[in-house]
Formats: C-alpha cells, sequence, structure tokens
C-alpha cells in the first residue's frame, strides 16, 4: 500500500508545482492595494488545486499509518537487540519528521515567500521523486508482513460470538471446568497472549461447546467460536481507548499555543538584528528545535542512565513518558498565561495605539520549549505505546488512532474556542478571545487549559493505574509446546 501511496503524494506535489508554474492554472497577478479588487481562481483552476490536495490527502492519509509498523517490521523484536532497536526507532523517526519540519516552515517558506513559488514547491516535488526512486530501489531488502483477511471482521466475530454464549457460566477462575479454543498461534504472530481476567465476558466466545469443532479440530463457524489469542487481541482494544482519550486534551493544549502564539508574536518585537524580522508563523521552529535536540540526549543519555536504575528497556514505562508529556503541556499552558499578561501589562502602559509591546518575542520562548518537551514525551509515548499495545497485525489501525487523537484536540480546541467566545466577556466588556489582545484576557484561556489539563492528568493517572500492558510468551519460548496444546486441546470434552 505504501507504494501507491507515494506515488498519490508524487502526483499531488506535481499538481500543486503545476499551478504555481502555468500561467493557465493560477490567478492572474495582482498589485493592488486592496486584496478584494483582485480577481479570484477560475473553476478549472479551483478544481486542478483541488485535484492536487486530494492527492496529497489520500497519500499522507496512507503512509502516516503504515509508515511506522513498516519500520518496525523491519526489526525481529523476539531478540533483545530487536526490542531496543524499535524502542530507539520510534525517537530518530520522530527527530527526522522533527527536523524536515524546522526545514520546511524556514528554508522552503522563506523561498517560496521571498524567491519563487515555483522553486518553492519544485524542491518538496524533486525530493519526493527521489524518495519514490529509494523507496522501489530498496524494495527486495525490505521485510513485509503479509496481510491476513479483515481485523474489523475478527473483532465483530469475537463480539458477536460472545453475545451468542452470553448465558454460559464462566467461572473468574480457571478451574479446569471450562474448555478454551487456543490452538496454536500463526508464524506471522510475534507473541501468544494469556487468557486475563480483564472484560471476562469476551471469554465466553472462546469457550467451546458441543457443535463447536469439526472432527480436525477447526471452528465451525468463526461466528460462535473464536480463540483466545482473538479474544485477547479484543480485549487491548478495549483497554487502549482509554488512555488514547487522555491523549486529546494535551494535545489540544498543543494546538490552542500554535494558534494564538502567532497573534501574540504580531504585537511584540521580532526584529533579530537591524535587517531581518523573525515572521510570527516561524515561531514554532522554536519547539521543534527543542525537540531535536532533546531527543538525541534522551534516547543517548536519559534512556540508558534510567535503564540502570529502573531496569526497564526504554528507561521507564510508556504511561509514565506519556504522562510526563501530560505535565509538560500543563506548565506550558501556565507560563503562557504568566507571559500573555505580562505583555498586555506592558503593552497598555506603552499606550501605542497599535497595541504593539516594547517586549522581545523571545519571552514566548520558555512555553515553546515546554511544548517541545511535552511533544517529545507526550506524542513520541503514544506513538510507541499504540504500536506495542496493539496487535501486531494492527499497527496500521494505531497509527490512524493516534491521527484521530490530533483531529480530536483540533475539534475541542475549536470548541472550548466558541464557548469562551459566547460566555466570556459581556456587559459591555470583550470576550477573552477579542482580536484586540490588550482588550482580551488570552491569559485567563491558557489557564482554563491548564486546569483542563490537571483534570485530564488526574483521569489519566486513573486510567493508567488500572492498565495492564500486553503480556505474551514470546513464539520460541512455547513453540517446543504447540504439539503438547495440540494435543490437550483436542482431547478435551466439549461443555454440554
Amino acid at each position: 500500500m505504501t507504494d501507491y501511496n507515494n506515488i498519490d503524494n508524487m502526483q499531488g506535489l506535481i499538481t500543486i508545482t503545476l499551478t504555481a508554474s502555468l500561467p493557465q492554472l493560477h490567478p492572474a497577478s495582482c498589485n493592488s492595494q486592496n486584496p478584494l479588487s483582485c480577481g479570484g481562481p477560475n473553476k478549472l483552476q479551483f478544481g486542478v488545486l483541488l485535484l492536487g490536495l486530494c492527492f496529497l490527502s489520500v497519500g499522507s492519509g496512507g503512509i502516516r499509518p503504515c509508515s511506522i509498523p513498516f519500520g518496525v517490521d523491519q526489526f525481529d523484536q523476539r531478540t533483545e537487540e530487536g526490542a531496543k532497536g524499535v524502542a530507539s526507532f520510534f525517537n530518530w523517526y520522530y527527530l527526522t519528521f522533527t527536523v524536515v519540519l524546522i526545514i520546511t516552515q524556514t528554508v522552503i517558506v522563506y523561498i517560496q515567500d521571498q524567491v519563487s513559488w515555483i522553486i518553492g514547491f519544485s524542491i518538496p516535488t524533486g525530493l519526493m521523486a527521489l524518495a519514490v526512486v529509494m523507496f522501489f530501489a530498496g524494495m527486495k531488502r525490505y521485510i513485509y508482513v503479509k496481510p491476513e483477511g479483515s481485523i474489523f471482521s475478527g473483532i465483530a466475530q469475537v463480539i458477536v460470538a460472545a453475545r451468542k454464549k452470553r448465558k454460559l457460566k464462566v467461572p473468574a477462575e480457571d478451574d479446569g471446568t471450562v474448555n478454551y479454543y487456543d490452538p496454536a498461534i500463526k508464524s506471522s504472530v510475534l507473541s501468544k497472549l494469556h487468557r486475563s481476567n480483564q472484560f471476562r465476558f469476551l471469554d465466553k466466545a472462546a469457550v467451546i461447546i458441543e457443535g463447536d469443532l469439526t472432527p480436525e479440530g477447526a471452528p465451525t463457524d468463526k461466528w460462535r467460536l473464536c480463540s483466545v489469542q482473538e479474544v485477547e487481541e479484543v480485549k487491548c482494544l478495549i483497554r487502549i481507548v482509554p488512555v488514547w482519550s487522555a491523549g486529546i486534551i494535551s494535545l489540544a493544549a498543543m494546538t490552542t499555543q500554535g494558534t494564538f502564539t502567532v497573534s501574540q508574536a504580531l504585537k511584540m518585537d521580532r526584529n533579530l538584528g537591524p535587517n531581518f524580522e523573525i515572521p510570527a508563523g516561524s515561531l514554532s521552529v522554536i519547539s521543534l528545535l527543542t525537540i531535536g535536540i532533546f531527543l538525541p540526549f534522551y534516547d543517548r543519555v536519559f534512556v540508558p542512565f534510567m535503564r540502570r536504575i529502573t531496569g526497564h528497556k526504554s528507561g521507564i514505562t510508556l504511561l509514565q513518558r506519556i504522562g510526563t508529556g501530560i505535565v509538560f503541556a500543563i506548565f506550558s499552558m501556565i507560563v503562557a498565561g504568566i507571559v500573555e499578561r505580562m505583555r498586555r501589562i506592558r503593552s497598555i502602559n506603552a499606550g501605542d495605539p497599535t497595541g504593539m509591546t516594547p517586549m522581545s518575542v523571545f519571552w514566548l520562548s520558555p512555553q515553546l520549549i515546554l511544548m517541545g518537551l511535552c511533544e517529545a514525551f507526550n506524542i513520541i509515548g503514544q506513538i510507541e505505546f499504540f504500536n506495542s499495545q496493539f496487535p501486531e497485525h494492527m499497527r496500521s489501525i494505531a497509527n490512524s488512532l493516534f491521527s484521530l487523537s490530533f483531529a480530536g484536540s483540533s475539534y475541542l480546541s475549536s470548541f472550548l474556542v466558541t464557548i469562551v467566545h459566547k460566555f466570556s466577556g459581556g456587559h459591555d466588556r470583550p470576550d477573552w478571545l477579542n482580536k484586540n489582545l490588550n482588550a482580551g484576557k488570552l491569559d485567563y484561556f491558557y489557564y482554563l487549559i491548564a486546569v483542563l489539563g490537571v483534570v485530564n492528568l488526574v483521569y489519566f493517572w486513573y486510567c493508567a493505574r488500572g492498565y495492564r500492558y500486553k503480556v505474551g510468551l514470546q513464539i520460541e519460548d512455547f513453540e517446543e509446546d504447540k504439539s503438547s496444546d495440540d494435543v490437550e486441546m483436542t482431547s478435551k470434552k466439549s461443555m454440554k
């Protein structure tokens, strides 16, 4: 699937580049001081632009969920070296992603704005073409894990089978009176999951009753009998949902700060030397630089140091890493509120009619650095958490779920902005998010996000405290027991 998505991205970039280079595909230049008097795109121009964006959306939608699982598949996780390599892979993957963002938000944006849009679009198009060539050149060296049917049908089968057998009585502890369908797993599965006591109502889907097995020991109907492995995989999904939901608010803090920091920067001194003014939209590079500097330190210094203390291969657990990121998000919002209050007071005292503040834009650095640390802990922690806790054949769904976290945080941020606009202010007072920052109370909004972050941290702590990590035997641990397991399974009597 990744090769087709690379081609979609390539087609999208070529189309976007053509809209900038061909006069027929973009509106005529307009030097009028009033932008509203300039002519807009015609239907053809608008349609070609949308076509390019659609190609990019389809390509990105396929590459982002699949690229990380594909990278993880290149490691042999049945070895200690492979397990450590996977943990390091997530850090370096996000570091590379961050470096690319830094380049695009500085060099590429500068070329597009100051030199030429054609050159600015041609550079990423050329790099994408090079990436496609490199991808296909290395195809013979990649490790491929073949898809095995629909994962959604497997989930549905467990739920339907459990419902059909809902009247069965299953003891809390396995006392030998209940027979479970527990065959040898496929060679493509890295670990065999143990039957857990959580969500025991689903265990009924794996209970063998009369007529469930053929003489060969296979299920007569997959919608009535599922394996213990399949049941435990569904349990993994159920356990992950509360932790996933807790990540949305911390990401909402990132979305909020990314929006309003630009508004603050526009009213602050952005001069860097006598001849250069920092673009307000490029200020987020501070967070990206923080990630780029911190991640190598985290991977090469922090993790080995903590590994000696805790004995954990990743230094700290994934949930501890996510929780640390949530704490940094809270601190970032608190600092953002304090800095905004200082900025507003100085701006009002300065009396500039344009609202400009005699205050360097680098006062926004502390909150951006804290948000960068939030990303380094929280986002990478979530990526690794979803990829390690989801069943192996569901890793693409895991990364899709992470993308949904960003979508949910954007919707939550928009909802909060709407609520604040509606209910703050009143009685001839402007609301907190007034376009005139000096008249509004943006710092109150930051504090509101911080309070929600504290509530979210408590919720996350509650979810993390009861979470049970996916635990299973590696294939080599039980390979020798397969024959005995099969004999034992087929020799059990069926429940009447």
